[in-house]
């Protein structure tokens, strides 16, 4: 059985082991070494985390001191094919491929197809339309271009990085001096030190991911993507959501032509272009190419759904299977379904001890998967977001209605900008609980006037006397058969000692015993013990796609909605 072999399998390159395996090859991860400062190190921790979560069995080799030494070890096992699971092993399978004479890119162009500067400058040379930019080694020089230039808006990131990591928009010389100083004293994706920096023009428009295969010098199109980024308060670029293009709109189509014209003046022969552009009124323009594997962390199934193939076996069908790839090449592209990553931007450096959504996610219309895994953690640190890769998470949408998608799209905005302890909680401390008595002096009117309008259910920790409504405890929720013209939730100490997921969890579940066309009511004793607060409710009433009531006058403190 022949081997092929993957450089850092991680991210959507997990998805090659699988591949390699349903064609009847032997996969082999190739580890690389990591740098040896703090952030390099977590990335190793990160790389040996997403190892775990691929389900299949592979062989694994290591890099070692030198690059004879892995070039070695690497032919003994004479690999059919080497290809990159990530950025970080784009150098060194182009350089061992080119060693050995397997199927790969020119060596020469290593460098215009890794270095974000010296890809521009190839474009320039070329005659196709590039960015204006210069590579720093300090202030001075970073300055001195600017006012050259005589520029109004700059973007400053490394040389070689990934992930919109260290990348920084400086709308001013201010914001100019302060990022430089603070990337040169920060580490890119993969933990290295910033020795250099590309400051370049900003360029105002639409970004777009346009993902090509290339067999012998010819380029297929696998996947259009549209991001949506936000800039936060200190200049950071931070990844909102990403949605496929099902049909190209205007300037769509240029932007597709360029993107073959990139290709050809990288001198890309084989394998993936995972190229980032930008729309402006000039047309498109480059941001970078990543000759790897799209980002993301996609499944392969989330793939198959929208287009019918994904992004790692085309790659394989780029270099092994010619008559494949030229079948699809005569295909029209066309999607089955629309596609879009939400990503969760956490609004400050948090202790996270649940992730409520986790329990919510299925709920969702378009809901496909996420990399949520658990929804209680044993106080896990998350840092404020400034880049993909601190970002708290995504979740993957897909359906063959856009509206559908577009629908979740925004409620999980809504969630992240108004009830962010649903995605990732802190389960703080709340004020001391009222006594049994005060609580049903409160409950007790409230349930007297409903209590004639139907057959309800009342799930609480305080049980009314001479009330006509079935009153049980959070425990007893599953065990009641059939549903309710009306529920009403009065939980209180009942919730105090549960973590946040814990809480969505029974709440939902309190939730769906209501018929349709029944009322829900939620009174401030419940919706105060979350860490949400009032906004948390509002939002699992959504997600089950049921309806918030408008209030009436001199009710107060009591969330209305119906099915």
């Amino acid at each position: 059985m022949r081997n092929i072999i993957v450089i850092e399998c991680i991210s959507t390159g997990k998805n090659f082991i699988g591949d390699i395996i349903n064609r009847g090859y032997n996969p082999v991860v190739l580890e690389l070494k990591d740098s040896d400062t703090e952030a390099g190190k977590e990335f190793g921790e990160h790389v040996h985390e997403e190892y775990k979560l691929i389900p299949y069995e592979f062989d694994m080799i290591y890099e070692k001191d030198t690059f004879e030494e892995t070039l070695e070890e690497v032919r003994k096992l004479n690999p059919l094919l080497i290809v990159p699971g990530n950025e970080r092993g784009v150098v060194l399978a182009t350089r061992l491929s080119n060693e050995l004479g397997l199927l790969c890119n020119p060596i020469e162009n290593l460098d215009v197809i890794t270095l974000k500067n010296e890809m521009h400058n190839r474009l320039a040379e070329r005659g196709l339309r590039s960015i204006k930019g210069k590579v720093v080694h300090s202030l001075d020089e970073a300055l001195e271009f600017y006012d050259s230039e005589n520029l109004k808006e700059v973007v400053i990131k490394p040389t070689y990085s990934a992930g919109s990591a260290s990348v920084r928009i400086c709308l001013n010389r201010d914001e100019i001096i302060n990022s430089v100083k603070h990337l040169f004293d920060d580490v890119n994706y993969y933990g290295d030190e910033i020795e250099e920096l590309l400051i370049q023009e900003r360029i105002n428009g639409t970004e777009y991911i346009v993902n090509t295969v290339t067999h012998k010098g010819i380029h297929r199109v696998t996947l259009i993507w549209k991001y949506n980024k936000v800039k936060t308060s200190e200049g950071a670029i931070v990844y909102d959501s990403c949605e496929t293009v099902n049909n190209l709109s205007l300037g769509e189509a240029e932007m597709v032509e360029y993107a073959y014209k990139v290709a050809d003046a990288l001198e890309i022969q084989y394998g993936p272009v995972h190229g980032e552009y930008m729309i402006d009124e000039n047309g498109p323009v480059l941001i970078e190419v990543n000759c790897r594997p799209c980002g993301g962390g996609m499944p392969a199934d989330f793939l198959d759904r929208i287009s019918g193939q994904h992004e790692t076996d085309s790659i394989l069908d780029s270099y092994l299977k010619p008559t494949c790839f030229f079948e699809e090449l005569q295909k029209k592209y066309e999607l089955y379904a629309h596609g879009t990553l939400k990503f969760f931007i956490t609004p400050k450096n948090m202790i996270a001890r649940s992730s409520p959504i986790v329990n919510m996610r299925k709920k969702l219309k378009a809901y496909h998967d996420s990399n949520l895994v658990n929804a209680t953690y044993p106080d896990l640190f998350y840092r404020k977001t400034i880049d993909l890769n601190t970002a708290a998470g995504y979740i993957f949408l897909v359906n063959e209605d856009k509206a559908a998608v577009d629908y979740d799209l925004n409620f999980l905005r809504g969630v992240e900008r108004n009830a962010f302890s649903l995605i990732l909680s802190d389960d703080a401390s709340y004020q001391e609980l009222k006594d049994d008595d005060v609580y049903l002096s409160e409950l007790k009117p409230m349930l007297e006037k409903i209590e004639k309008h139907g057959t309800g259910l009342c799930v609480t920790d305080q049980f009314a006397d001479d009330i006509n409504i079935l009153q049980i405890g959070y425990e007893e929720i599953s065990d009641v058969i059939g549903n309710f013209d009306f529920v009403f939730v009065n939980l209180n100490k009942s919730l105090i000692d549960k973590n946040e997921a814990e809480k969505v969890r029974i709440i939902l579940d309190a939730l769906l015993k209501v018929k349709t066309g029944g009322i829900i009511f939620v009174p401030k004793n419940t919706y105060q013990l979350m860490s949400s607060g009032r906004r948390g409710i509002e939002a699992l009433i959504e997600v089950l796609d049921y309806r918030i009531e408008l209030p009436p006058y001199n009710i107060y403190d009591l969330i209305i909605a119906s099915k």
